[in-house]
């Protein structure tokens, strides 16, 4: 006989499940934070831009996924077979009821132990003050010699010498090899600041490699490297690996560039600056020249002219024209006086002229005088008798008194 149960079971459907087991996975901390050693297979980038991948080990095989947005911000080739540690958040996918790793980053597997140690060797060093920027020293303007601490295989070598050549072929580059990766390239990169910095004719050091992951890179955060760079006699520049790679070489250096090309050209100034600043220095020369010469010759000028002014030519020459002058305000002097008179006498011949008694003859007056010249001025100063002279215009005439007209009645004065 079968027997009831006394309570029933919880029954879920499948997507209810497959729900709370999601719920369940992203309450977690650890799962949501979690980083996850593997070897990635069955890589595929859909048209998306998302990327879905596995990573395995010889036991499992889990899912991941890389959404398009973080995708585009991974450095770094993504390949079957390639060992990597992936960090992200652990949930499910319900559709397929399988749970996934959704990954935010990416790093090579092992680094996570190498970029611990690379941060406490770079804290340490740091509180030292080896990285202090106040100790960084300037780079020498127009070097005459550069050291090169590389690979003397490496393509690097070869971008800084055409680099160089390029923009300054003015200063000699004196190569001191040296193994960029491996157990004996810190030895060997020390060895090789050594001997460069030994000759007092090299001014400024470039230590560089190519790009590479952290452990090709890692002869760069040796201690006793970054100490040699921190203690070098001519400046240092380091170019290690590409734009995003930092190494602890890079905090000891006075400068730190992002490539081995960049390194040569923050080292050297380009030869087209330095012509144009040549022509600049030429033409101020030129001038400064110029001002010179025309100073003496002006003040030669200035001389002569005063020499000329002090001479009795000059003087004579002045002489005659301050003569000229005076000849001819004295003209126009005596021509205004002359007028000025002539204007005088015109109005006393005038007067004159008003005044003389021979002019009234022109009207038919005549003038009677006596025999001792005397003018008859009434008719009581005469007699009968009396004879006169009478003065016309055109001439004189005798006449004889004979007595008072008495039609003319008074008389009246000539006056």
């Amino acid at each position: 006989m079968e027997q009831i149960p006394l309570f029933s079971s919880l029954s879920l459907s499948v997507a209810e499940l497959t729900r709370h087991l999601r719920q369940v996975l992203e309450a977690d901390d650890i799962l949501q934070d979690v980083w996850v050693r593997g070897e990635i297979s069955n890589l595929s980038r859909p048209a998306s831009g998302h990327v879905y991948f596995s990573l395995k080990d010889e036991f499992a095989a889990l899912r991941c996924v890389i959404w398009r947005n973080a995708a585009a911000r991974l450095l770094g080739i993504l390949q079957n077979g390639q060992a990597v540690e992936a960090h992200g958040a652990v949930s499910v996918y319900e559709r397929d009821g399988t749970y996934q790793l959704y990954v935010d980053s990416l790093r090579p597997a092992g680094e996570g132990y190498l970029y611990q140690q690379f941060l406490r060797l770079k804290a340490r060093l740091e509180a030292e003050g080896l990285f202090d920027p106040s100790r960084k020293r300037p780079l020498p303007p127009r070097p005459k010699v550069i050291g090169i601490v590389t690979s003397a295989t490496g393509a690097a070598l070869q971008d800084m010498l055409n680099t160089l050549s390029r923009r300054y072929p003015l200063a000699e580059v004196w190569l001191a090899p040296a193994a960029v990766q491996g157990e004996s390239a810190p030895s060997e990169l020390i060895a090789a600041l050594e001997r460069l910095n030994r000759d007092p004719r090299v001014e400024v050091i470039l230590l560089a490699r190519g790009g590479g992951s952290l452990e090709d890179l890692w002869a760069f955060n040796d201690e006793n490297l970054v100490r040699a760079v921190a203690a070098s006699r001519a400046p240092v520049v380091s170019g290690v690996g590409h734009e995003t790679d930092f190494t602890l070489v890079d905090f000891a250096a006075d400068l730190r560039a992002p490539t081995p090309t960049a390194a040569a050209v923050l080292s050297t100034p380009d030869v087209q600056d330095l012509q144009a600043e040549l022509s600049q220095l030429n033409r101020r020369l030129l001038q400064a020249a110029l001002a010179a010469a025309g100073l003496p010759r002006a003040r030669l000028d200035s001389l002569a002219l005063r020499l000329a002014h002090a001479s009795p030519a000059w003087k004579i020459r002045s002489g005659r024209q301050a003569l000229d002058g005076l000849a001819a305000r004295l003209a126009q002097s005596a021509a205004h006086r002359i007028r000025l008179e002539s204007s005088r006498l015109a109005r006393l011949q005038g007067g004159l002229a008003a005044l003389n008694p021979f002019n009234v003859l022109n009207r038919g007056y005549a003038l009677l005088s006596r025999a001792d010249g005397s003018l008859v001025t009434s008719v009581s100063g005469v007699n009968s008798g009396d004879r006169l002279s009478a003065r016309l215009r055109d001439g004189a005439l005798g006449v004889e008194v004979i007595g008072p007209d008495s039609r003319d009645r008074p008389q009246r004065s000539l006056e």
